[in-house]
């Protein structure tokens, strides 16, 4: 939350106008509004928000979240007002009921579950992880077991009493710390995780890799700030588009790295870069991602159809004459950039609110 009370004010003002504007409210039910925000704001130091004032923040956020290429859906996000919540585990309920509600057996629903805001040190709330599903990563004798990019995660859990199986695919317990309290960890059951094993449609050898992957990406370690109030628990969800798995988290050499092994699968000469054995590897895994989510019935779009989505998504901000804004590093597709429109556009990067911003990790 903004502590300056006259900027907290302005902000508030600002978001609100656009807000009633954008839902076609009268002007006068905006002037009651403000009224009473600024009468709050000026007794506590802090305002509420109205449910519909939080629903059209959240989405708004999406709207201006330069990185995403998927923001032509933003105003179909569903939002679970959890403001209430405010034992561990009410939280876990809650976080339970977004994964449920947003798997939706395969047919993935764009979900935000926002609890209370942030006040300070002392009366905040922060989910520890970085996605409310994800897998364990281990540093053993023998190399990394897991997933690289969650081995302090890991290490977290652990000096809280959990232990692993030990694979490459352990799903990580949920840690979550209220106020300045100890952290609390909870076990996420099985039965909540849906996961896809990831084949070929014409490369056998993929079965061999034992390689899988979950359904649902639900970022949950940024914080949500509307009209200045920060929001330091509020899981979001969309759905993937297959580079994410295919060419970041399974490709990465930082991650788990498959590229060589996929590449002797299929037989490539891996002794010169001249033969493009990682980008002949990287499209056949890509595919490999894309066929196995179809299969199983779970959501998934291709790098080809966002860019096409998202060519949508500038038409309508134009229409609605608003300035489009984007980070250009991070809306090209990391495999065959050139091939989409993206590439060869250039896109404002300007922080625009509301809006999602990481935070300091609480570890």
């Amino acid at each position: 939350m903004v502590t300056n009370t006259e900027q907290l004010e302005r902000e508030a003002i600002e978001f609100l106008e656009i807000v009633y504007q954008e839902l076609g409210k009268p002007n006068a039910e905006l002037e009651t509004r403000l009224q009473d925000v600024k009468m709050q704001i000026a007794e506590t130091g802090y305002y509420d928000h109205t449910f519909e004032e939080l629903e059209h923040g959240a989405k708004i956020a999406w709207r201006n979240s330069n990185k995403c290429i998927g923001r032509l859906f933003w105003n179909s996000l569903t939002v679970f007002d959890e403001r209430k919540a405010e034992k561990e585990d009410e939280v876990l309920k809650a976080l339970r009921h977004h994964i449920t509600f947003a798997t939706n057996s395969g047919k993935i629903r764009p979900t935000i579950t926002i609890f209370k805001p942030s006040r300070g040190k002392k009366d905040c709330l922060r989910i520890w992880n970085h996605q409310l599903i994800r897998y364990a990563g281990y540093e053993t004798e023998h190399g990394i077991i897991g997933d690289p990019a969650s081995i302090d995660l890991t290490r977290e859990c652990e000096k809280l009493g959990w232990r692993g199986e030990g694979t490459h695919f352990d799903i990580l317990p949920l840690i979550i710390q209220r106020n300045d309290h100890n952290p609390k960890l909870f076990s996420l059951e099985k039965e909540y995780i849906l996961e896809i094993p990831i084949t070929h449609p014409d490369i056998e050898g993929f079965n061999d890799l034992h390689v899988k992957w979950y359904g649902v990406p639900i970022i949950s370690d940024m914080v949500l700030e509307i009209g200045g109030i920060l929001y330091s628990a509020a899981p979001f969800n969309g759905w993937y588009m297959e580079t994410e798995i295919g060419a970041r988290n399974l490709a990465d050499t930082f991650r788990y790295n498959l590229l060589p092994k996929v590449a002797s699968i299929m037989n490539l000469d891996k002794r010169t870069h001249a033969t493009l054995w990682k980008d002949r590897a990287l499209v056949e895994l890509n595919v490999a991602v894309l066929h196995s989510f179809k299969t199983a019935g779970v959501s998934i779009v291709d790098h080809h159809t966002a860019a096409q989505q998202f060519k949508l998504f500038e038409q309508n901000e134009r229409t609605s004459s608003r300035e489009l804004t984007g980070d250009w590093t991070w809306l090209i597709p990391p495999v065959s950039p050139a091939t989409t429109h993206i590439f060869h556009q250039s896109y404002k990067n300007k922080v625009v609110k509301p809006n999602y911003f990481y935070q300091k990790c609480p570890y």
